[in-house]
């Protein structure tokens, strides 16, 4: 009946996993349709999903998972993080970041939005159909409401303000569709910590969309359907098997870094000794693939430093997580092995080097 997701598991644990997968269909048996997440935790959210996708049957049924999380970033499945958000100022903020396995573009999450997540096998996928059960329960709460869904399968209130975006993954046997209602969030902190190319409008909502609309307890009854609302607790290993192990993934540089397609970044840097008041240029060229230094070139107009440290350098970086970092400490010996004039000028250039780190997306060119 149940996918064999974890044949790698212990026997114990996969009969675990099998009684929990069971109480879940034994509710859908029973009726029970609508079903919420009580973590506020974003990545025990995006492996609550996964764990349904892969452990429940949803042979010719229907599942839907209301759920919200505190302040995060989330990108596509196939996106680049350092071109979507603004990462020091998720840093300064405490918003952290994820990477969901499914496609489609970058959101901004918080309380005041939330998250709805369509469950089906193949057969009956339909994002239409899902996005039309939204709009039909806004306008059931609220009839006065201009909300409509796009072709692009967003959801727009008043014709302009995009409230919802849409992503899925589809699998073999089980799929899902899950979409972002906007209604409260913190506009100041969205616009801080994505970038221009991640925001789809100039302003938020207008403040139309208020809270006791969104009271989850009552989405059943907006749904027009008779089904109870179960709450599920992701972080309960007993009910989940093995879902710990899904979020710790989800958590990982290497899942939400590491899995970013490869990208070139080029530019100019301009460098000046304020000792000898010489100036230059450089064109700095940097391959990263899996979130690492592949390869990096740096070319200077004129004389600047000797080329053999240059080539040091270079070297020192590739291999690195694309990460100022991790790379300052990479490159500090490197620094202490100089002298005079030259570890000046090295200093200057990786201190240059670091600080734009973060700032080369404008510069990005994905493979």
């Amino acid at each position: 009946m149940f996918k064999k997701q974890w044949a790698s598991s212990l026997y114990c644990t996969s009969l675990a996993a099998l009684r929990a997968a069971r109480s879940v269909s034994y509710l859908l048996h029973h009726g029970v349709l609508i079903f919420q997440s009580k973590s506020t935790d974003i990545h025990q959210n995006l492996a609550l999903e996964d764990w349904i996708e892969s452990n429940v049957d949803l042979t010719n049924r229907r599942l839907f998972l209301l759920w919200r999380s505190r302040a995060a970033v989330v990108i596509g499945r196939h996106q680049n993080p350092w071109a979507e958000c603004n990462q020091e100022a998720m840093r300064n903020a405490g918003v952290p970041l994820a990477r969901r396995r499914s496609g489609g573009g970058t959101v901004y999450h918080d309380i005041g939005n939330l998250n709805l997540t369509f469950f089906s096998c193949r057969k009956l996928y339909d994002r239409q159909r899902n996005l039309k059960a939204v709009t039909d329960a806004l306008r059931r709460a609220r009839p006065e409401l201009d909300v409509r869904a796009t072709e692009r399968l967003d959801i727009v209130l008043d014709g302009k303000y995009k409230i919802s975006g849409s992503a899925s993954r589809l699998s073999r046997g089980a799929s899902y569709h899950h979409c972002t209602l906007l209604h409260s969030a913190d506009g100041s902190a969205l616009r801080s910590v994505l970038r221009p190319q991640s925001l789809v409008s100039t302003a938020t909502p207008p403040p139309v969309l208020d809270d006791p609309i969104f009271d989850t307890s009552c989405w059943p009854m907006k749904f027009g359907v008779s089904s109870p609302l179960a709450v599920l607790d992701p972080s309960d290993e007993s009910l989940f098997p093995g879902i710990g192990r899904i979020a710790s993934e989800l958590r990982s540089w290497e899942w939400t870094f590491g899995k970013t397609p490869k990208f070139t970044v080029q530019t100019e840097i301009n460098l000046s000794d304020d000792l000898t008041l010489e100036r230059t240029t450089a064109q700095l060229h940097i391959e990263v693939k899996n979130g690492l230094v592949s390869s990096i070139d740096v070319t200077f107009q004129h004389q600047w430093l000797p080329q053999r440290l240059i080539h040091e350098l270079c070297g020192v970086l590739t291999g690195e997580r694309f990460c100022p970092h991790r790379a300052a400490a990479a490159v500090s010996a490197l620094i202490r092995s100089e002298r005079d004039e030259a570890q000046r000028r090295l200093h200057d250039l990786s201190t240059l080097l670091l600080t734009l780190w973060g700032e080369f997306t404008e510069n990005l060119q994905r493979e």
